[in-house]
């Protein structure tokens, strides 16, 4: 009896998990550069000395969806759009280097040139870019942010720094939202990687699918509950035959 109990027990947990996965993702869908979760189901045996039969299920998070999401053209000269694969480097709030496909950039107080939650942007030297006061900013397809202030001449600020992950050091997403490097060490800076300027790119989360997969997980977590119902059932009922019979 306890074999259908935990086994369905778990499937439960498991479809909590992804339902809260896809309520993430749904909420995030008008969310510039992000980048919808994905998981999976797994099966991990019990072990153990008279638990070898039982195999419990759980969610586990594969990653996140590398496709991109759609551009949109802003004309406004501080939105950027990373190409192909790569990403923005940016310090996250425990100060490491994070990375992010969030491109709505924006001058701080402080003169520094900061992106999502209003967090530093980084130039290929690992430092935020400082941009003077009243300075008109632009950027060009290879990260480097020049200001012009009135009366002045144009003046180079720094070069965004723009990575590209790889197989043997993939991303992973932090609780704040930004990713970071696997290895725990910082991407060094990808020379040959370009932005569009005056684009903002959408999330890639398809908000029917997750929709669709809400509706899937529910019924999931339905037919799981409906094994514990019928396991307590059958418990009561054997419970009523050994009384009969003692």
């Amino acid at each position: 009896m306890d074999r259908l109990i935990y086994t369905a027990l778990t499937g439960a947990s498991a479809a909590m998990h992804r339902q809260q996965l896809l309520s993430q993702n749904l909420a995030n869908v008008n969310t510039n550069g992000f980048r919808a979760q994905l998981a999976t189901f797994r099966d991990v045996p019990l072990r153990g000395d008279g638990a070898t039969t039982r195999v419990h299920a759980l969610e586990a998070t594969a990653g996140h969806l590398e496709a991109p999401g759609t551009m949109t053209a802003t004309g406004r000269n501080l939105d950027v759009a990373a190409q192909g694969n790569a990403y923005f480097a940016i310090q996250g709030l425990d100060g490491t280097e994070a990375y992010t496909r969030a491109g709505a950039l924006q001058v701080s107080s402080t003169g520094e040139l900061v992106g999502h939650s209003g967090l530093p942007m980084l130039g290929n030297g690992g430092a935020p870019i400082t941009v003077p006061q009243g300075a008109r900013v632009s950027i060009g397809s290879d990260g480097t942010v020049t200001g012009q202030v009135p009366g002045q001449e144009k003046e180079q600020l720094g070069q965004l720094k723009l990575v590209t992950p790889n197989a043997t050091d993939r991303l992973q997403r932090g609780d704040d939202g930004l990713f970071r490097a696997g290895g725990g060490n910082p991407l060094p800076q990808d020379e040959s990687a370009r932005l569009a300027d005056g684009v903002l790119e959408g999330s890639n989360v398809n908000a029917v699918e997750a929709m669709v997969g809400m509706i899937s997980v529910a019924r999931q977590f339905e037919v799981q509950m409906k094994m514990l119902q019928n396991a307590e059932k059958n418990d009561q009922s054997a419970s009523q035959l050994l009384s009969m019979n003692g």
